[in-house]
């Protein structure tokens, strides 16, 4: 921004009313974000969201986050990133953003009935596995029901496990889990893929990779161990083509029908792709909208581990800060009577 254009970065909100951070969400990137925010002096606010904690919460057993040799429960995970954010300076709101206005700096970000203001925002919003939505599939959520092979298919060595689905992710996923199972049956509603070819012909080539087409699972079956603790026990399944219903047993199923990013709020302000993963510049976390910034799974629709999401949240929390820095605010601000057609607040370019 030219130096000639100093008008734009004066408002007429006092310094104590306009946050510099604010952190939609907290998950591993948002709360990651909040640590070096934190850290930077910046004193961030997270605005927690719908689900706490984000995705990680609804697994049990994280074993490949570096650093926690024996694991970790996904749950306890979060709740040390949260109180080591805050240990920093921190401020964890159990809020969720409703409505965001990006048109001048500050931004305008409503949570309910509060309205804070902030000099720049970090979407940290996650994704959410695409389910389902079987009552008994939400019981068994983490107990052999999973959203994630990459995470959870260490877990099944030498067993046999159904994979719902029939895109790339599918294949992939299924393909992943013969490295641990014994078998992986693929249940999926068509007799046709929406996988590339060359996935769908490499889990048509593996051996351990069977098929049930023109199914679907209309039941999780489940029983408690003699620890008490529930496990998953087998599937019902029923035949769309000839109505047959069949119980199979089984310890595992992985559902690999996508995710959704959780971008709805944004869409029309921030740059996205076709499916609404929000588009950032190179290997930056800068959105179209100078002072935005995204992290995590709500900008991942690759890898969409843990660690990678708190790796882009370090990115943001970074950027963020040498925004800040480059884009300095004056408080305050009171126009003199021959000025009144001065420019209030900063109007916010868009990046082409």
């Amino acid at each position: 921004m030219k130096a000639s254009n100093h008008h734009h970065h004066q408002t007429h909100l006092k310094r104590h009313e306009v946050h510099q951070v604010i952190i939609a969400g907290s998950g591993p990137a948002g709360l990651t974000a909040a640590l070096y925010a934190a850290r930077a002096n910046l004193s961030p606010i997270i605005l927690e969201g719908d689900q706490p904690g984000g995705q990680l919460t609804i697994t049990t057993e994280v074993e490949n986050y570096p650093g926690f040799e024996h694991g970790v429960q996904g749950p306890e995970m979060m709740e040390i990133l949260r109180r080591q954010a805050v240990r920093f300076g921190a401020v964890s709101k159990f809020e969720t953003v409703t409505a965001v206005d990006f048109s001048k700096r500050p931004f305008k970000i409503h949570a309910g009935d509060k309205v804070y203001y902030t000099d720049t925002f970090i979407i940290a919003t996650g994704a959410r596995a695409k389910m389902l939505d079987l009552p008994s599939e939400t019981l068994y959520m983490g107990y052999g029901v999973s959203a994630c092979a990459t995470c959870d298919g260490f877990f099944f060595r030498n067993q046999d496990v159904l994979l719902v689905g029939g895109g790339d992710t599918a294949m992939e996923e299924s393909n992943y889990l013969t490295h641990f199972a014994n078998s992986v049956t693929i249940v999926h509603r068509r007799d046709h893929f929406r996988s590339s070819r060359i996935m769908l012909e490499r889990a048509q080539n593996n051996p351990k990779i069977k098929w049930r087409l023109n199914q679907e699972i209309i039941e999780v079956l489940g029983a408690n161990d003699d620890k008490g603790r529930k496990n998953v026990t087998g599937a019902v399944i029923r035949n769309l083509v000839t109505g047959a219903i069949e119980q199979v047993s089984t310890n595992g199923i992985f559902i690999a029908i996508g995710h959704s990013p959780n971008t709805e709020l944004f869409r029309g302000l921030i740059d996205m792709n076709e499916i609404g993963y929000i588009e950032t510049q190179g290997k930056t976390s800068f959105t179209n909208i100078h002072g935005v910034f995204a992290c995590g799974d709500c900008q991942d629709h690759v890898y969409r581990q843990a660690v990678t999401a708190a790796g882009t949240g370090c990115v943001a929390a970074i950027d963020a800060e040498r925004f800040l820095a480059a884009n300095p605010m004056i408080y305050g601000y009171e126009p003199s009577h021959d000025q009144t057609d001065t420019i209030m607040e900063e109007e916010i370019p868009h990046h082409p």
